[in-house]
């Protein structure tokens, strides 16, 4: 059994961002989720990144016995008028069990693209961290080219936050070191495949697959073997079978393993 903890069929079977998926859309993914599942991959966690997305996303796991959705607002969708879409994030909130919602992100720091405004960033990230701490919900973070202020943010909530993820883990081994020990689990997804990751795949070998979780961050970030193609959440077999193979243990174990701490993340009951 293997769950993608962070993957966005939402994106995956339309053609514009930011619209409300249609009916047949949303029956559409039925066949991304079946190819997933012939592929060993149980479950699958959908993760907004604004309120239309984070909307479509519960949508899909209303549909679905075997999704589940995290809602938030991304860095880069970060906008003048996230108060107000988070406001109607917290209206999802209010039926969160029947929304099957497990989190809130993914949520973070972005300094990548040149357009970005890191003082919204960062109010906006918090009041997400805050938001997740009063729903006793699972964190998920985004954090690109913004080290020591993503430290710095989460640094203020040690202790509280007991239960989070750094999605699509790319920094260095003491911030996994320093992240691991504020209670948060690593997502580990294809990147870790990528010929020039060898920094990546040495922390994973040294915090163990005890500290993480599996993630295709689909439809992007496909493994080595299928770059510049379009991801899908049957690729966490892949992902699985590169770990096993680079920290010498079985694929059986990867599974298992990363299996509970999901469901300890997100306290899901598969």
């Amino acid at each position: 059994m293997l769950i993608d903890t962070h993957c966005h069929i939402n994106i995956l079977i339309k053609k514009n961002f930011d619209v409300p998926l249609l009916c047949e859309e949303i029956n559409a993914a039925s066949a991304v989720i079946e190819q997933a599942r012939a592929h060993d991959v149980s479950h699958i966690i959908n993760v907004g990144t604004n309120f239309v997305e984070s909307k479509n996303c519960v949508a899909l796991a209303q549909k679905y016995n075997n999704c589940f959705a995290a809602v938030g607002i991304h860095p880069n969708d970060c906008t003048a008028e996230w108060r107000t879409e988070l406001k109607e994030i917290e209206q999802l909130l209010k039926n969160a069990e029947k929304n099957k919602i497990v989190a809130i992100g993914e949520c973070g720091l972005d300094r990548h693209y040149p357009d970005y405004n890191i003082a919204r960033q960062k109010d906006a990230f918090k009041a997400q961290i805050e938001l997740a701490l009063t729903h006793d919900l699972a964190l998920i973070v985004h954090t690109r080219d913004a080290h020591d202020e993503t430290l710095r943010s989460l640094e203020e909530f040690a202790g509280q936050i007991t239960r989070g993820v750094i999605h699509c883990f790319s920094e260095d081994q003491s911030f996994a070191d320093q992240v691991i020990a504020w209670n948060f689990f690593l997502g580990i997804g294809g990147i870790i495949t990528y010929p020039k990751n060898n920094d990546l795949r040495a922390i994973v070998k040294q915090v163990t697959v005890k500290n993480i979780v599996l993630e295709t961050d689909a439809p992007f970030l496909p493994p080595q073997h299928m770059r510049g193609k379009t991801n899908h959440p049957l690729h966490i077999k892949t992902v699985a079978e590169y770990i096993a193979q680079l920290s010498d243990i079985s694929l059986e174990s990867v599974a298992q393993e990363t299996s509970n701490n999901t469901q300890r993340l997100f306290r899901i009951l598969i």
